[in-house]
């Protein structure tokens, strides 16, 4: 009896009863049946409960520190069985080099949003966003933006071509912005996404009903959504189109992100003719992107733009390289181009290129005859490597329709204008990438592209060691495209957590803001007494303040810092220049002689729970300081961060110097580490 795919659904593993209207799963390589997948039983009314009730509430009783202690564990926990991944991967029709990329590539963007929820985010269930607004004139009514966990679920509906890297890239930004996930992974690739699910959950690191599992339809789900949830699609434009029109989206307002197929494109520059190093560059990257993931990548390269007189070297500079690419079983070291994932997917590659064909282009190598003959010779889902050129570089066909497989088609343009234009053309794609040593024509080029396209790569001889590549997304930047690309962005680090959280304008007094977003606000309450570097991590609290006694600022004060430092700037050290200087009345204090002085005045000398000075953020020099002023700080605590897995954390302290009249001479935030118990 064929096996049939389990789910993980409302905290239980549920394994169809029958087979019957499930779909029958084979290895792309050999064609052997693997399993069916069926959804067929999971009551989804149950999934949305236990996602809200269960998971949702325990996941927001965690900060995002704790959130992202737990990715990095998970991260660890996952590292550890790769090898059974990549084994299951074979089935899936990738190497072990395009696996590498899917398998390890996914589990590092759990390092990365560990990584943001740790560094970049308060440990706290609030994220502040921007400064303060002030509304009012005496500063009583001030306004400022915050982040809070939405109350929903996500669902996450992925394609076939990465089924790990797929899904761990959206649950990272998910999982740190508090939401409970559902994962949906595409069918012929399910039963390996399935697999890391399952050590997920074993992991005993995650809270309960942090992540669901459906393997098959997930249809009935859909009248389960409503405002607070959210939809991140990756796949076809089709079907971002068909699911952006759902009830749930359109009219009960559940949020809808779609990271969408495009047709991407690299173009070879102008100066970067054969013999040079772009060229070989050029090349090797259109090469690497039709056989890796055998050209299943939503950022391939489907349109190879090239000048016209280098069109002919192009050409067989690729076909040449593609000779040396190795098609056969995945699992052979040997093999550099394996199967597609199905024989349904080969056929529409075929049938794509066959239109392509048809619409104005001729065929330069591969093609439907030769992957017939591959597929007879190895009995799997094998499509040649093809190279297409267009007859007309404006013909529809090339810019229209994507045959996702092992294809590309070059097209030739005339100048810098026909160049940006034709990679418009693809009306919105997740990437494009521009192959130059010309710095003026890149800077051009990309100036004018850039509205039509999510990332740019620029190569060259200078970045290329170190280049991902066109085809990687990396977590730190966003990875999504305008227009046909579907209008998401997924990623981008912080930017990926905050696109699942709800933004919203806090108006108030100083002190309720202080007291709603964590954070102290300029105007709220300081309370004076012990001074505040005495205390520990434990016991200092927010708004705990030091107001200094004066120090008077010397002409002699100046002249010895200047002389010490060797900063003899005129303003400094020349009474005449100085005061023929609009900003100054004459000499003036240097500016990092009033930090030092207001470090002297607010700094506890002894032993303490401070450990260190990491450091100055926002500093502003405003009034000018003349020999005689008079200098006083007031320093105030004004974040408070423990650190999860230290015995320490980080305290952000408000710095505010005047003068005798009052007048704000710096502002800026000093940076603190202090243990937690003294």
């Amino acid at each position: 009896m064929t096996e049939t795919l389990s789910s993980y659904a409302a905290g239980v593993w549920h394994t169809p009863g029958s087979a019957a209207g499930g779909r029958a799963v084979h290895d792309a390589g050999t064609g052997e049946l693997l399993h069916q997948v069926s959804s067929e039983g999971i009551d989804f009314a149950a999934v949305a409960d236990h996602a809200r009730n269960t998971g949702l509430p325990e996941l927001q009783k965690l900060t995002f520190h704790q959130r992202g202690v737990i990715l990095k564990k998970l991260g660890a926990h996952l590292m550890e069985r790769t090898k059974d991944y990549h084994e299951i991967s074979y089935t899936t029709g990738t190497t072990k080099r395009d696996a590498f990329v899917d398998i390890e590539g996914g589990i590092g963007t759990l390092f990365t949003y560990s990584g943001v929820a740790r560094r970049q985010m308060p440990n706290s269930t609030v994220h502040l966003d921007g400064g303060i607004e002030r509304l009012s004139k005496n500063g009583t009514f001030v306004g400022r933006h915050i982040l809070t966990s939405r109350q929903g679920l996500a669902l996450q509906i992925n394609a076939f071509n990465f089924p790990v890297w797929g899904m761990l890239e959206k649950f990272g930004p998910m999982f740190v912005a508090g939401l409970p996930v559902v994962v949906k992974p595409a069918t012929d690739t399910a039963h390996l996404t399935r697999a890391v699910v399952d050590d997920m959950v074993g992991s005993g690191l995650l809270p309960d009903g942090a992540i669901q599992l459906i393997s098959g339809d997930v249809t009935p789900l859909f009248d389960q959504l409503a405002e607070q949830d959210a939809i991140a699609f990756t796949g076809s434009a089709a079907t971002a189109r068909r699911l952006a029109g759902l009830d749930c989206v359109t009219e009960r307002g559940t949020r809808f992100f779609a990271e969408a197929d495009s047709l991407n494109f690299s173009l070879l520059g102008p100066d970067a003719g054969p013999g040079t190093e772009e060229f070989d560059l050029f090349v090797t990257g259109v090469v690497e992107e039709m056989t890796v993931k055998a050209g299943q990548k939503c950022t391939a390269i489907r349109r190879t733009l090239v000048p016209e007189a280098h069109a002919e070297a192009v050409g067989e500079a690729i076909i040449a390289k593609l000779s040396t690419h190795g098609v056969g079983d995945p699992r052979e070291k040997s093999t550099r181009l394996g199967p597609v994932v199905s024989d349904g997917q080969r056929a529409d590659v075929l049938d794509s290129i066959d239109a392509i064909l048809a619409g104005g282009a001729h065929l330069l190598t591969g093609g439907r005859e030769e992957s017939d003959r591959l597929a007879a010779e190895h009995g799997g889902a094998y499509v040649a490597a093809t190279v297409l050129q267009a007859d007309d570089p404006w013909a529809d066909a090339v810019h229209d329709i994507e045959a996702f497989g092992p294809v590309t088609s070059i097209i030739t343009y005339s100048d810098t204008e026909e160049a940006v234009a034709l990679a418009a053309r693809g009306r919105g794609s997740l990437v494009g990438s521009v192959i130059t040593h010309d710095a003026e024509f890149a800077t051009e080029f990309v100036r004018r592209v850039a509205p039509w396209h999510g990332r740019i790569l620029v190569l060259d001889r200078d970045d290329a060691a170190e280049s991902t590549g066109h085809g990687s997304p990396l977590p730190n930047l966003i990875h999504g495209g305008p227009g046909r690309a579907g209008g998401g962005e997924e990623m981008g680090g912080l930017r990926g957590v905050e696109h699942f959280m709800q933004r919203t304008a806090i108006q108030a007094s100083p002190d309720m803001l202080t007291a709603i977003g964590g954070e102290w606000v300029g105007g709220s309450q300081r309370r004076l007494g012990e001074h505040p570097f005495t205390k520990s991590l434990n016991d200092l609290r927010i708004g705990d303040a030091l107001e200094s006694e004066w120090r008077t600022v010397t002409l002699d004060d100046i002249e010895h810092f200047a002389s010490f430092t060797g900063d003899t700037f005129y303003a400094h050290m020349d009474e005449e220049a100085a005061a023929a200087n609009p900003f100054f009345p004459g000499r003036v204090a240097h500016g990092y002689l009033i930090v030092s002085f207001a470090a002297g005045l607010f700094v506890q000398p002894d032993p303490g729970p401070v450990l260190a000075n990491y450091g100055l953020d926002a500093l502003t020099f405003i009034t000018p300081v003349s020999p005689g002023d008079r200098l006083k700080v007031t320093l105030t605590a004004k974040r408070i961060t423990p650190r999860e897995t230290d015995e320490y954390g980080e305290v952000r302290w408000d710095a505010q110097v005047v003068n005798q009249d009052d007048e704000p001479v710096a502002n800026y935030d000093v940076l603190t580490l202090v243990a937690k118990e003294h």
